[in-house]
């Protein structure tokens, strides 16, 4: 064999070192399916979820200050049963009450945390306004709107020891916050996009979404979501 070819061969075989295994390129693309819930989905196959690959739920809970969703607690009690990891969330309407008033709200009504490592904590719903009054901000301000957030997230973090979830999109984030990054480093960012491209522009200083709704037409119900990480990680968030 000449030389130049045992050279040739010698320093691809340094390269191929140099490559990562295909179990750690694996783990870097590594997800894990889930889903989110409400009294609009009255029929949801959690077993077919969890035996699909389906690993976690997010539940409505709450919504402003007099709205409790009926089908909390049945969903609630068939995901545990299904052993899927479950949280609740609350869909905001800063119009009507204080961030902190809401967030009381939404914990004493299924929004709470445990450290079973079977629940989530609960995440903060913020989109635009549903009503055609109001304005699409709720007629809030951006500093406003992140004084709001504030007083939510800084009430539910002092109640459980846990920050919750934000849910947003890009969009909204951007109009009704001035993409502020107030919450970056504390809440954990949950991002909807609906698109096959994947999760699209990451909002407000986060440095990634921790799970990216990705569709609203889930097969066992309701909305398609993604957890950023393996499954260790989304047992990570549940244990805290």
């Amino acid at each position: 064999m000449k030389t130049s070819t045992l050279w040739a061969l010698s320093q691809a075989a340094v390269a191929a070192l140099a490559l990562p295994s295909s179990s750690a390129s694996i783990e870097e693309r590594a997800t894990v399916p889930g889903f989110d819930i409400s009294h609009y989905q009255a029929s949801v196959n959690f077993v077919g979820a969890y035996n699909s690959g389906a690993r976690f739920v997010i539940i409505k809970a709450t919504e402003g200050t007099t709205y409790i969703d009926p089908k909390f607690s049945s969903h609630y009690t068939s995901a545990t049963s299904a052993r899927l990891i479950r949280g609740g969330y609350h869909f905001a309407r800063p119009s009507s009450s204080t961030g902190s008033a809401q967030a009381t709200f939404f914990l004493a009504h299924g929004g709470g945390w445990s450290p079973d490592g079977i629940t989530l904590p609960g995440m903060l719903d913020m989109e635009y306004n549903p009503s055609s009054t109001g304005g699409s901000c709720y007629g809030l301000s951006q500093p406003a709107m992140v004084a709001w957030i504030r007083s939510f997230v800084d009430t539910y973090q002092s109640r459980t020891g846990r920050w919750p979830m934000i849910y947003t999109t890009n969009d909204w984030w951007v109009t009704c916050t001035g993409n502020s990054a107030a919450f970056s480093s504390t809440c954990p960012l949950v991002l909807a996009r609906y698109s096959s491209a994947g999760p699209g522009t990451v909002p407000g200083g986060w440095g990634y979404q921790t799970i990216w709704q990705k569709d609203a037409a889930y097969a066992y119900g309701g909305d398609s979501d993604e957890f950023n990480g393996g499954l260790a990680g989304l047992q990570k968030l549940a244990s805290g």
